[in-house]
Order: structure tokens, then sequence, then C-alpha cells
């Protein structure tokens, strides 16, 4: 009778625990091998564990797709041709190596393709603008488009190159302390196509890393509006607020997740967005070359075999495969927790958040809070995104940034257009609602300065 017992008993032990990992309970655990705080140069390549046969596959096709450079039509090359007419990259990895941050030069220092060119018209009350505006984030240039190719295909000329100039800023501590900081002064040369409309705003982006994007689409709507105070109604000088955006998947408004605006709403709209504005690629989302009505080599130039470059299958494999790779975050240790609680002693935790929960259930550590602040006039850039102002951004995640230097064998280049070249002074040109946090870090003595940077370099 003992035997039947411990034999019942054993069945029972078994199929709860077969029960509990089916629910998820164990989901934390689970993730443990996909979240390193190892700082490898090629973890951001790797896929995460645990994917079926099939899910690999859609990987690995993704990855092929990411990876391989495409090329112009007409070409034998049917699954990777369509490149252009007008483009900055042939390869997304181009613009983030090894899936991390872009570098603001090449190794001919001059600017990198992971640095593009902006262009928008300020919007006005004109009927035409209303209707554009319910779908578009902006009012394009004319002639150029909303974004500067400095690449095209034989037979068209590309668009500009980027030009910018620095003009050098002193700032001083109250311990008496100085650093310099760079201005840009931003332009464009080689024009090809003729002047730019006399009210063009010129504004560059510097490409983020990719790392942790899985993570950040798992954050619930509900998690992220809940750090919305718009109006400042806890008079900490910080308010927050969500951009809400047109989705051409989905065909309605969503809220904005990714871009330095956040002004895309899905890594699958954000992939699109990419291919179509990087590499002048065409999807059922953008079906059309990306030319303007100005440029017309561009639109008379040799069509890809096929009508859409990048089907709905590849985009999705794209989508999955920027989803499911590794991701760094930095380790809890006795240094860590220092320099945290100084991050969070100058209220930079009140925007970069450190700890969200996902549908998922895991706890991750991206620092944002994937929400638009006004960041002063030292950093605006004049360029309206949805319902992003000129003087908005979304708060960029730190996490990843540590590995920068393994992939690039230098440290990366700071905010929106890597015009810092330290923490420091990425803090430095913080203002409007970070003005406060500034400050506070002007006044931390120079020991707990170098606390706190040491910690960012890690997250």
């Amino acid at each position: 009778m003992k035997q039947k017992s411990n034999s019942f008993f054993r069945i029972i032990l078994n199929k709860s625990l077969v029960v509990i990992f089916a629910t998820g309970l164990f989901v934390v655990n689970s993730y443990a091998d996909d979240i390193s705080s190892i700082k490898d140069k090629s973890l951001l390549l790797k896929p995460i564990k645990n994917l079926s046969d099939e899910q690999y596959d859609k990987f690995i096709l993704g990855r092929s797709f990411f990876v391989i450079p495409w090329v112009e039509a007409p070409s034998a090359t049917t699954a990777r041709d369509g490149l252009g007419p007008l483009f900055n990259a042939n390869t997304c990895v181009s613009c983030h190596p090894s899936n991390g941050r872009g570098t603001l030069y090449n190794k001919n220092m001059q600017f990198s393709r992971s640095l593009i060119a902006k262009l928008s018209l300020p919007s006005s009350s004109l009927l035409e603008h209303k209707e554009i505006l319910k779908t578009s984030p902006l009012i394009v240039e004319p002639t150029y488009g909303g974004q500067v190719a400095i690449n095209a295909n034989h037979g068209v000329n590309f668009e500009a190159k980027p030009d910018i100039k620095y003009k050098e800023i002193e700032v001083k501590f109250p311990d008496g302390e100085i650093d310099r900081l760079l201005k840009p002064i931003y332009a464009l040369k080689d024009l090809q196509y003729g002047e730019l409309h006399k009210d063009t705003i010129i504004t560059f982006r510097l490409a983020p890393s990719l790392n942790g994007l899985g993570y950040l689409e798992d954050i619930s709507n509900e998690d992220i509006l809940n750090n919305v105070d718009e109006f400042d109604k806890d008079n900490d000088g910080i308010s927050g607020r969500a951009n809400y955006v047109y989705s051409p998947i989905t065909k309605k408004m969503e809220l904005g997740r990714y871009s330095w605006k956040a002004s895309t709403s899905s890594l699958k709209h954000q992939s699109a967005d990419a291919a179509f504005n990087d590499m002048g690629l065409t999807t059922s989302f953008f079906p059309s070359d990306n030319c303007t009505k100005n440029q017309k080599a561009c639109i008379e130039a040799p069509k890809a075999r096929d009508l859409i470059d990048l089907t709905d299958e590849r985009l999705d494999a794209i989508s999955f495969y920027i989803k499911n790779r590794k991701t760094y975050s930095v380790k809890e240790t006795k240094d860590y927790n220092a320099g945290l609680e100084i991050f969070k002693s100058i209220s930079c935790a009140k925007c970069h958040i450190n700890s969200f929960t996902t549908k998922s259930g895991v706890n991750i550590s991206p620092f944002t809070d994937m929400l638009l602040h006004d960041m002063g006039e030292g950093l605006a850039d004049g360029r309206s995104e949805f319902k992003a102002n000129g003087n908005e951004w979304r708060t960029p995640p730190l996490w990843g940034l540590a590995l920068h230097k393994s992939i690039n064998k230098k440290s990366p280049r700071l905010l929106h257009d890597g015009r810092a070249r330290t923490f420091q002074e990425a803090i430095l040109w913080h203002d409007g609602e970070a003005s406060g946090a500034k400050e506070k870090y002007m006044n931390l003595d120079k020991k707990s300065r170098e606390k706190l940077i040491k910690f960012l370099n890690e997250v």
C-alpha cells in the first residue's frame, strides 16, 4: 500500500511541475540567460534561448535580411534587389553596428552612415497640412523629403552630405571645475536638387542601440501612462507626456514607443519606417519609392522585379529578429547601488526609470519612461513629430550603452546627434524639465560626480 502511495505522489508531483512550467510561474528564471551583464561585443547578435525550431528559422530569416546587403534593381538577386534609388545604407547593421548604437564618425573620421539628416517644414493652419498630419508625423521639405539620402543608385544623384560644425561652450561648476561642450551648427553641403525651402528645419539623428527592444515592447501601455504628469501636478518641475502616433499597420492612433521622439508605435512600424527612409525599400505600408515629385531621375529609376521589396513575411521576420535577441543589463553590485543612489538623489530616475515589470513578468532596468520631455532650448531642434514638439524628446533608454566600447573600441557619442563626448557633457546639455537635475549634479562634490559617471558608463 505504501509503494502505491509513493507512486501516486510522484505522478501528482510530476503533473504539478508540468502545470507550473506551463503557466509561467518560472517565467523570470526562464529569461535569466537572455539578459546578460557580460560585455560581449556579439551579445546583441545572439538569439534568446528556448526558441522552437520554427521560431529559430524565423530568427535566422530576419537576421539575413538585417545583415546581408541589399542591391539595386534590376538584379539576379531577386530576394534582395530594390535598394534605393535613394538611400543611406545598404544594410541595417551599417547604422547599428553589431545591433548597438551608431558611431558619429567612420574610420576615416568622416560622418558615418549612422548619422541621418532629417528635414521638415513648420506646420500651419492650412487645410492641406491638417489632412497630411492625420497620418504623417510632419510636413516634409518639398524637394528633398523628410530625410536626406547620402547615396543613390546609378543614374540618380544622391541628395546631399552632412555638414556640421561645432562651437565650444565653457561650463564652470560651483567648485571651480570647467568642462567644455560642443554646440553643433547644422548644415548640408553638395545639394544636388537645388536650394532647400526657405523655412526648412534641419536636424540630425544618430542611430540608437537596439538593446532590449523586445522587452520595451512588452511594457504595458498602462505602466507607461502611469508616469504621465503633463500638467506637473506634483510640482517637481517634470511633466512627461505620451506621444500618440498614426500606425500604418493598424490604421489607427497608438501610443508612440520608438525613435527619438516616440513617433513609431511598434517594432514592425519602426522596421518598415527605417527600411523605407534609410534604404529605399518598399513595404505594403510604404509601397512607393521615396522620391519627391522634383526628383525625375529617381522616379524613373529601374524598378525591382517585385512591386514590394520587403514582403510582410520578411518584415515580420525582421521584427521577430529584433525582438528576440539577448539583452545587456548591468549587474547589481555594491558600486552599482551606490551610483544608483546618487542617480536617484538628483532626480535622474524620475525620467530614466530603472525598473519595469513587463507583461510577461520579467523585471527589467531600461532607464527610460518612454515619454516625451521638454529638454530646453539647447537641445531643441524645432522638429515636431505627431504630438511631440520641437523642444521635446523621448527619454532614451540608457541600458546597453556599456557595450559600445566593446563593439566599436571607443566610447559612445551621446544625445540625439552625438554632440556629447561624455556622460558629463550629456548631463550638462540637459535643461527645461531636467534643469533641476543638472543643477543638482553640478552641486555634487567631485567624488560623487565621478561615482555617478562611473555608474552610467556601466549601464
